[in-house]
């Protein structure tokens, strides 16, 4: 038997065959393939064009898509070409070995091996697939090598909001894929495959997930978050986000400027923070201070570090919130030296800037009244009992917000440990057992009326209770940050 080879096999389906024969002679001159087999395309948007011998939707997988139109051929090859893809520079007159022809041939689109193109054998596919679930499982895939499709761009679309689960909501799908992002579009980007759903997966490209890559299917699981949708690819983060602003608050506290300055210098020893710290000092009032900070920051969140704070030296100042979670605040912990403590009271808090300036202090935790998370990393140790003023008012607001929480078993134990006297453990750890006892005190007295529990956010009426309650007048010292 004499074989030609064709530009693509060894077999190029150019043979002389005698009626009886023993050997193959493959040493023949190479016979070109000119035409393909037809083509079924298959449009992941319905107003592309129509450029197969078969134009077909596609349905939620290729494995459904290609059953339902293969089923109404009678081809015997055939290409399967998708709408997502550039055929430019394709040559349609590839054609697999004669070892292989009963094979489901697949073509990489860009690196993504599971990829848009196929070469397919229908009857062998149409027989192996009746009672397929998913195309995976076919027996007999063969992954082209040294072949890839480029996949066309996908839509980069550009938001503002604080929350990427809000501009996907907002977006109207017309391709399978969209890139998502705040500041600057991504373009060497990994390539999703689309042969199901599962494999669809939201691909976060940064640190804080304010670029991915999005599939059409997410938008209907969203409530208020993408992880509403199960199928996340968080693999891919590799840039950096920009890192969020500092915002220092501080009322005269004592140590305060040894806690900036040192916090300062935790920045500076660590070339790769980029922060920018603002000061916001002595405002009256502790939802106005917020508001202070809030419109000091530059970036949509900022790290609230309270002048109590001694900042841990080993924080990690690029952290990021989380884009794909609707906007919320976020606590972290810190360490308690006078009752061992270690939760998220004094400690360094990440603001969403917009949340925070609508807050207008409804309730009786400022970052409570709106979403919010706990971070269980450790920010630092809140220093509150430097003077008998801070420590009684540091502990008498705390208590005051834990008892009102309750019932709550994890409240209901710290509390008990705020209640404890602590006179021998530490200086003017004696002044915090009593703000907390005169908090639950105050608290019976006036029935847990919020109104009444509401004055504890003003300076002016914690010093009026303090004096009257305690004999305890305020600190006269206060710190500035500028040189005297």
């Amino acid at each position: 038997m004499h074989v030609w080879p064709s530009q693509h096999q060894d077999n190029g389906g150019t043979a002389l065959v005698p009626r009886e024969y023993k050997d193959i002679n493959r040493a023949h001159a190479l016979v070109p393939r000119r035409i393909g087999s037809p083509r079924l395309h298959v449009k992941h948007t319905p107003t592309s064009a129509d450029v197969g011998d078969v134009n077909v939707r596609y349905v939620s997988d290729y494995l459904a898509t290609m059953r339902r139109a293969l089923s109404n051929t009678k081809w015997q090859h055939c290409w399967v070409t998708s709408d997502v893809c550039d055929y430019t520079n394709f040559d349609f007159t590839w054609h697999p070995s004669e070892w292989q022809q009963d094979m489901l041939h697949v073509f990489a689109s860009n690196r993504q091996k599971f990829g848009d193109t196929f070469y397919v054998h229908v009857p062998s596919f149409l027989a192996q697939t009746e009672n397929l679930k998913i195309l995976e499982w076919f027996e007999t895939l063969n992954f082209v090598q040294g072949c890839q499709v480029p996949r066309l761009p996908m839509p980069r679309i550009q938001y503002t909001d604080d929350s990427l689960a809000t501009a996907v909501w907002n977006h109207e799908f017309e391709t399978p894929l969209v890139q998502f992002y705040q500041t600057t579009p991504l373009y060497d980007v990994p390539t999703v495959s689309l042969w199901q759903e599962s494999t669809k997966t939201v691909v976060p490209l940064t640190s804080g997930h304010s670029t991915a890559v999005v599939p059409r299917e997410c938008k209907n699981y969203i409530k208020t978050q993408l992880y509403d949708y199960p199928h996340v690819d968080r693999t891919h983060r590799m840039l950096k986000e920009q890192s969020l602003d500092i915002v220092f608050i501080s009322n005269g506290e004592p140590n305060a400027k040894s806690n900036y300055l040192q916090m300062t210098m935790y920045l500076a020893n660590e070339s790769k923070n980029t922060n920018r710290v603002h000061l916001v000092e002595g405002v009256n009032g502790r939802v106005a201070a917020y508001h202070a900070a809030a419109r000091a920051s530059t970036t949509p969140w900022f790290f609230a570090v309270f002048a109590k704070l001694e900042v841990n030296a080993k924080f990690d100042w690029a952290w990021q919130p989380d884009r794909m979670q609707q906007p919320k605040h976020y606590i972290f912990h810190a360490g308690n030296p006078v009752n061992g403590l270690i939760y998220g009271h004094q400690a360094m808090i990440a603001y969403n800037r917009q949340l925070a300036l609508e807050n207008t202090g409804v309730g009786l935790d400022f970052t409570l009244d709106q979403a919010h998370e706990v971070v269980p990393i450790l920010s630092g140790t809140a220093m509150y009992a430097e003077t008998p003023w801070m420590a009684w008012r540091t502990a008498f607001r705390e208590a005051l917000k834990l008892r009102a929480s309750l019932p709550d078993i994890e409240n209901e134990y710290r509390l008990k440990v705020w209640l404890k006297e602590y006179s021998g453990t530490i200086a003017n750890g004696h002044w915090s057992s009593k703000g907390a006892q005169d908090a639950v005190e105050f608290y019976d007295e006036v029935k847990g009326a919020p109104t009444e529990l509401k004055k504890s956010y003003e300076w002016a009426w914690l010093a009026s209770y303090a004096f009257v309650k305690r004999s305890l007048t305020t600190d006269q010292l206060c710190i500035q940050f500028q040189d005297q």
